[in-house]
């Protein structure tokens, strides 16, 4: 898989995290900053982590087990079924 550029990244919204109100504790070494009540998501650790679970759905799929992707965003379900 080609490493997506942060152009890439932030024209997708990639950045875009959960109200500051509604957050996981878990999250909190991804979060780059706070703006105006939203959570920034760390783009190098979104990079990082998106090349990480490339690489483990390639072991997956090598192996013959099957992947599921959940969208809960409306906008991502639209894109996943133009496909």
């Amino acid at each position: 898989m080609e490493k997506p550029s942060y152009k890439e990244l932030l024209d997708a919204g990639v950045h875009f995290g959960h109200l500051k109100r509604k957050w996981n504790p878990k999250m909190h070494p991804y979060i780059f900053m706070e703006r105006k009540g939203i959570h920034i998501i760390d783009l190098n650790r979104t990079a990082d982590c998106l090349q990480d679970a490339a690489d483990a759905m390639k072991q997956m799929a090598k192996s013959g087990k099957k992947i599921l992707f959940v969208a809960t965003k409306k906008q991502h379900v639209i894109s996943f079924r133009s496909r």
